[in-house]
């Protein structure tokens, strides 16, 4: 998966962007109790054991 799908799959999840610094993004979700962060790279694969571990944060692991 690369950065930009990751990022369309939260928006669509409704999660939006917050704050952003450099290529960090940070996004929220009304009613989610944490902020998500993403270090956001374009068009690059994002490696695997990242991927999951935002997934898992976002709650969306299981989709």
């Amino acid at each position: 998966m690369k950065f930009s799908e990751l990022i369309r799959l939260l928006e669509q999840e409704g999660f939006r962007l917050i704050k952003q610094k450099g290529s960090i993004r940070y996004y929220m979700k009304a009613g989610h109790p944490h902020l998500i962060r993403v270090d956001f790279h374009g068009a690059k694969e994002v490696p695997t054991g990242t991927c999951h571990a935002i997934m898992k944060a976002a709650g969306l692991k299981g989709k």
